[in-house]
């Protein structure tokens, strides 16, 4: 865990997490526990062989009794919640003619279903202490159409304007509510698409037969890039920014 700092900002605050097994959610989860952040991480599967430095359950954010029961047992056993940080996704890709009914419900399931069922069990409870942030790891693909992501990008964006609309119901209550959208991320999930060792530097490059301009900042962003957004979000610095949608790809997207 390098490039972030340790100031103890979130000491004595609980921050939940999805997605934490691998990647941007780890990332995310492992930041807050250096700034002093009790974090609760959910994740459908955890390498057990791992030690983490935070507390670890397993949740299937796809189904709604399970998220409602885990949710109601956490807050029965005097858990809180001070932050809830939406990062778990899955990515189909294919030609949309080629995509199946299974690669449609399963990344709106994931990718926007979970964060919705989520959203549900803990809003009655940042409602009531007046307080807390919802800060949801989108993607630039929610921005601008990619070849081959119709259903990633759609799912997506159904999570941004989810957000979004939670953000204007919320703000009267003090609740801020805000995206991140990250680009290309050196991610197991990115390296999942690449067919050979140069896969990185094609990502860097763009293909103009897929209109994808490449990442003018010559670069990747690390989990961290992603995870240290996310933390500013949810921090004390951004207490006046709410129903925003932050991207962070290295101007792939052009600042659209």
């Amino acid at each position: 865990m390098t490039d972030h700092t340790t100031a103890q900002a979130f000491l004595g605050q609980t921050v939940w997490v999805t997605g934490v097994n691998q990647g941007i959610g780890l990332a995310v989860a492992e930041t807050f526990t250096a700034q002093g952040a009790e974090v609760i991480g959910f994740d459908l599967r955890h390498d057990e062989t791992v030690e983490r430095p935070f507390r670890r359950l397993a949740l299937d954010v796809t189904d709604a009794e399970a998220v409602a029961r885990t949710c109601e047992e956490l807050f029965a056993a005097g858990t809180g919640i001070d932050a809830l940080v939406n990062v778990a996704g899955i990515l189909r890709l294919g030609a949309l003619e080629t995509l199946g009914l299974d690669d449609w419900q399963q990344s709106f399931a994931v990718n926007a279903a979970g964060p919705f069922h989520l959203m549900r069990a803990v809003v009655p409870v940042l409602k009531r202490q007046g307080k807390g942030c919802i800060v949801s790891v989108s993607s630039n693909a929610a921005h601008v159409p990619r070849a081959r992501m119709a259903v990633y990008g759609a799912s997506k964006a159904a999570l941004t304007s989810l957000t979004m609309t939670a953000g204007l119901e919320l703000a009267p209550f003090g609740i801020r509510c805000n995206v991140v959208s990250p680009g290309s991320t050196d991610t197991p999930m990115l390296r999942g698409m690449w067919s050979d060792a140069d896969g990185a530097a094609r990502t860097i490059a763009g293909n103009h037969a897929q209109h994808r301009i490449g990442i003018p900042l010559g670069k990747l962003a690390t989990p961290q890039d992603i995870a240290n957004t996310v933390v500013f979000l949810a921090s004390p610095a951004a207490g006046h920014i709410t129903m925003m949608d932050v991207l962070v790809d290295g101007g792939a997207t052009l600042g659209k």
